[in-house]
């Protein structure tokens, strides 16, 4: 990669770091010594392609590549004009087409590639769409206007918590000023030795420390910040009852098959492979993959749902057919 400097002093950023290289419309760059010499008029030609600059309109290089700034440029002043929304358009397709339309332009001018003919087709939009561009300017999209309203209330947010830092600091401030007073009159004024009125100061200082901690603000709940009881205690609500269970009823639309409890009584796990430690940690016995297998091997045998289920009688000559099943052996 070629190393990144001016192409008119041929300064680099090697030889010097605090080189700053200033980009223009056309997509060549500048350090910053060169654009105050070239256009100390205010105007003046690129050294590079000859196009007419302005002092103004030099920005500061982000990238490394000139040509992304020169495309990023060229996006927005197009982008300018054609702002139309996916809610202007009756399908999703001419709206993709309109975005297809808007790289196509974007990457002639970028490239110069049919500059003119490019030129002349947003000239022609702009008379077409006059009303539209003008509408859409006046107008910021939802989501605009949802992310200018989250960062205003992050700013407010910040500058009250700078004012309750700055408040608090004040308080500090004077709280130690006062404390230092203190301190010196009773120096000056009382005859006890000077080492027991500092230690019974700092003793003081300590408790008054102590007891700021303990006045904080409480939690939602009532508690104090500090609170070392287990009890919370919980706001009552003379409300209605926000919750009641109601057990789940599936239609089994067949015979009703066995519980959890009747799989290890009535011999179904006879010829199920036993789990192993892995398996058994991490919470799954034989029954459940068993009892899974005969819900769905039973569920809609009945082909009409007026016909009665089997006896239990009759429905204990399942467990060697189930047990037996290439579903659920392994």
């Amino acid at each position: 990669m070629e190393e990144q400097g001016c192409p008119r002093c041929k300064t680099t950023k090697y030889r010097n770091p605090s080189l700053k290289l200033l980009v223009n419309v056309c997509g060549h760059s500048l350090c910053e010594s060169c654009v105050e010499l070239l256009f100390v008029k205010g105007s003046g030609l690129c050294p590079e392609c000859g196009t007419s600059l302005r002092r103004s309109t030099f920005r500061l290089q982000i990238f490394e590549d000139a040509s992304v700034e020169k495309e990023i440029d060229i996006r927005k002043r197009v982008l300018r004009d054609f702002n139309k929304k996916e809610e202007d358009f009756p399908s999703l397709q001419e709206y993709n087409d309109y975005l297809e339309m808007i790289e196509t332009i974007v990457f002639n001018l970028t490239n110069h590639q049919d500059v003119e003919a490019t030129k002349k087709m947003i000239d022609q939009y702009k008379k077409e769409n006059k009303d539209q561009i003008k509408k859409n300017l006046s107008k910021l999209s939802k989501d605009e206007e949802f992310l200018e309203t989250l960062i205003e209330q992050e700013q407010h947010e910040t500058t009250i918590r700078k004012m309750i830092l700055l408040e608090e600091e004040k308080k500090e401030k004077a709280a130690k000023r006062k404390s230092k007073e203190a301190l010196i009159d009773a120096l000056m004024y009382q005859d006890r030795p000077a080492h027991d009125i500092i230690s019974s100061h700092k003793e003081l200082a300590q408790h008054e420390e102590l007891e700021a901690k303990r006045a904080t603000t409480a939690f939602s709940t009532g508690i104090k910040i500090g609170h070392r009881s287990d009890i919370v205690p919980l706001n009552k609500q003379e409300t209605a009852q926000l919750y009641r269970y109601c057990p789940l009823v599936i239609e089994w639309c067949g015979p009703e098959p066995p519980t959890v409890d009747e799989l290890y009584t009535d011999g179904y796990l006879r010829n199920i492979r036993t789990i192993s430690d892995a398996e058994r940690a991490g919470g799954f016995r034989e029954a459940l993959a068993c009892h899974r297998a005969l819900q769905d091997a039973f569920s809609g045998l009945y082909s009409f749902p007026n016909v009665s289920a089997p006896s239990p009688a009759k429905r204990k000559s399942f467990p060697q057919t189930a047990a037996h099943s290439p579903m659920i052996t392994s």
